[in-house]
């Protein structure tokens, strides 16, 4: 679900995890996502008067790495 939201070219953050996908825990999720090899960008954005993580998809594993 949120590989697939990333590759659409959407960032998220843990609220747009929550609202539409019920995932609580966007950063243990972010983390898996980097350890299986695909790059993601950690970007801080002001919401209301909080600051926030928004994640990107930069890069995608390569499928024929070995």
């Amino acid at each position: 679900m949120i590989l697939n939201h990333l590759r659409q070219g959407n960032g998220i953050t843990a609220l747009d995890s929550l609202r539409l996908y019920g995932v609580l825990r966007l950063a243990a999720r972010i983390e898996d996502l980097r350890k299986d090899g695909h790059v993601i960008l950690t970007q801080m954005v002001r919401v209301g008067d909080k600051d926030v993580a928004r994640y990107l998809l930069v890069k995608e594993q390569s499928s024929g790495s070995n």
